[in-house]
């Protein structure tokens, strides 16, 4: 093979350009190149962990500011829940005044009705009583023939309507 016969001939020349370009490759990128990214990223890590830096003092901040917000907060809450039982305090006691008002009103005008209605009751008693004793009388008058004097039917009517 043709290539291979050659090499001795080129290899040499092909080491040679080899370490030429490495050589120009190492100090171009080597020395020139890589010195200026390591700079730049050296540079960029800084930034980094400084904005870190100022990311955690405000977010310590930012917490120191929320416990206190939050024990205003907790402040402000038992102020309030104190003021509502203040007022459900004073707005249950003013309906209790005025439910016991009312109560009385209600129990007096309850007293009233009774009264009204025994009354009633006593004066629908008496005169039941007294059409009984004329419907006695007249049913004694019919039956018998007997007339049955009016203090004597009403008697006998009170008589029955007491004992059943």
């Amino acid at each position: 093979m043709p290539q291979i016969a050659q090499i001795a001939e080129t290899y040499s020349s092909q080491v040679f350009w080899l370490l030429v370009i490495f050589g120009l490759v190492f100090f171009v990128i080597g020395r020139g190149m890589v010195p200026k990214v390591m700079d730049t990223v050296a540079q960029r890590d800084g930034q980094i962990a400084s904005d870190l830096a100022a990311a955690q003092a405000a977010r310590d901040g930012a917490d120191e500011q929320e416990e206190a917000w939050r024990k205003r907060e907790n402040a402000n809450r038992a102020r309030a829940q104190d003021i509502v039982a203040e007022a459900k305090a004073g707005a249950n006691a003013s309906t209790e005044k005025k439910l016991a008002a009312a109560q009385k009103r209600i129990d007096k005008k309850l007293d009233e009705a009774e009264a009204r209605i025994s009354e009633s009751r006593t004066a629908a008693a008496s005169e039941i009583e007294a059409v009984a004793a004329e419907a006695a009388q007249d049913i004694v008058e019919r039956l018998a023939g007997i007339k049955v004097a009016k203090a004597k039917a009403g008697k006998a009517v009170k008589e029955a309507m007491h004992h059943g």
